[in-house]
């Protein structure tokens, strides 16, 4: 192993800029329609299943279970008939609260992506196999997903299986798909491409929650409860990832040969290997995890926000369920004319400066979400249609920027990297939400706290010369960054 130009060559892989520039542009851009679908299909799983209906229902189903379990032997007691926190379930040893497992839960499989994704990243880019690794991932989640249609009664242990797994395969066909970008798109293109998937899938997302909450919220006329609601929202979610996935898998093809030619279990020891190999290579690209490191700061003030905007209109603003699932439309489907106008945008200024700029807006927007009055529907419905222009394109842009910066051969590893690194820093915002909030005993000032992450990723961002990151790493750098 060399260095040659600034430029890292192995035996296996020859580093040649982009491949996406030898493609004839009729089929580029066939591939790059086809990609922005799996986006489309994915978005289900996080908005549907993760952040709506999976967590009250398998929190239902773990206090039946603890209360079948007093009744039949008097231990284990509830506090009372609705109560969550007071009814104890066990699993694998360990006594909790069933309120809790939803938490516990999500820490749970959120470790496992940790240990799992930068073994398929290295799997994928040793296999040179990425379009199988898709489609065995979405296929054998959205089946996961559909089974937990049958889990009933007490059955909460088969729910959290089938969540765990149906979470890996999210993450690692998520892995494998954004390592497709770099392939399928010039460099000039990236930001396009990827705003336009990220908007479709907030749209898509979008569609599929609006026909599931029809559904939950008409259950009554339906002449079926709430629990049946969900359980249809389940199979509706697995049906569509798998559907939308066809579309990719129809129109994506292999770019680059197989860096060694292991078959069978032998894949996953080489894969350790390229992993290993990856590592040691990263530390030749410090500008590239300066990037990275930046991009996980804002990342989690992005993610913290999404995830206790409901609980900040609910225990702050005492807001109503019914404005709560309002909100969640307005910010998914203003969300996909976010990240449309992102990649507009960046096609002008280039994606640094448009994301410095979509931080700016999450600052006025986090500011105003302070002095939103108690019970005013139409300040709060103002802000989440704040929070929906900039949560799809700064994400979308930090996606297409990052795969500027990823040496070539290695897209699937260090986008497991990038999935990884999200998902170890998420615990962050929420602590510094509760903290602030414990401490000042209101969600306002927590609220308002979440702010430094944007600020300072506003900072560092500043700082990260991308166009040498770029160079570093031997990829064509594009007109504007």
């Amino acid at each position: 192993m060399g260095r040659v130009g600034g430029q890292v060559q192995s035996a296996d892989m020859k580093v040649k800029g982009d491949d996406a520039a030898d493609a004839t542009t009729a089929g580029r851009r066939r591939e790059q329609r086809g990609w922005v679908w799996y986006d489309v299909a994915n978005s289900v799983f996080p908005t549907s299943v993760i952040t709506v209906f999976l967590s009250l229902y398998l929190t239902s189903i773990a206090t039946n279970a603890a209360k079948a379990d007093t009744a039949l032997n008097g231990a284990n007691p509830c506090a009372g008939d609705n109560s969550f926190d007071h009814c104890d379930v066990t699993i694998l040893g360990l006594q909790f609260p069933s309120g809790s497992l939803w938490g516990y839960l999500l820490s749970a499989a959120t470790v496992i992506q940790v240990l799992v994704l930068p073994i398929m990243g290295a799997i994928a880019d040793r296999t040179q196999n990425k379009k199988k690794m898709l489609a065995f991932f979405a296929f054998t989640g959205s089946a996961a997903t559909i089974a937990l249609a049958t889990v009933e009664g007490t059955g909460w242990k088969l729910g959290v299986l089938l969540f765990v797994i149906a979470n890996i395969c999210y993450g690692s066909s998520v892995v494998v798909y954004y390592a497709f970008l770099p392939e399928i798109a010039t460099p000039d293109e990236r930001d396009a491409v990827s705003s336009r998937g990220w908007a479709f899938g907030y749209l898509g997302g979008g569609v599929a929650l609006a026909i599931q909450l029809g559904i939950t919220l008409s259950a009554d006329s339906l002449g079926i409860s709430s629990g049946d609601a969900a359980r249809i929202a389940f199979v509706i979610s697995g049906i569509w990832w798998a559907a939308f996935t066809i579309i990719p898998l129809r129109t994506l093809t292999e770019h680059r040969r197989p860096h060694g030619r292991e078959h069978g279990a032998s894949v996953v020891s080489a894969g350790f290997k390229e992993l290993a190999s990856t590592l040691r290579q990263a530390k030749a690209f410090p500008l590239t995890l300066a990037f990275l490191g930046t991009y996980l700061i804002y990342t989690d003030g992005i993610a913290t926000v999404a995830n206790v905007s409901a609980q900040y209109g609910s225990v702050e603003l005492k807001f109503e369920q019914q404005t709560l699932i309002t909100v969640i439309l307005i910010v998914q489907f203003v969300a996909f004319v976010g990240g449309v106008l992102h990649g507009f945008v960046a096609k002008r200024v280039g994606a640094k400066k448009t994301i410095l700029g979509s931080l700016l807006v999450w600052i006025v927007v986090i500011t105003a979400a302070f002095f939103v009055r108690v019970g005013d529907e139409t300040q709060f419905y103002l802000v989440a249609a704040g929070i929906g222009i900039v949560l799809g394109g700064t994400n979308a842009l930090s996606r297409s920027l990052f795969s500027q910066m990823v040496p070539p051969g290695r897209e699937a590893q260090y986008f497991s990297l990038y999935e990884v690194g999200e998902r170890s820093t998420s615990w962050l915002g929420p602590l510094v939400f509760a903290g602030v909030g414990q401490a000042t005993g209101s969600l306002r000032p927590a609220i308002l706290a979440l702010i430094i992450f944007f600020v300072a990723g506003f900072v560092l961002l500043i700082f990260v010369p991308v166009r040498r990151a770029i160079k570093a790493v031997g990829n064509s750098e594009p007109a504007l960054v």
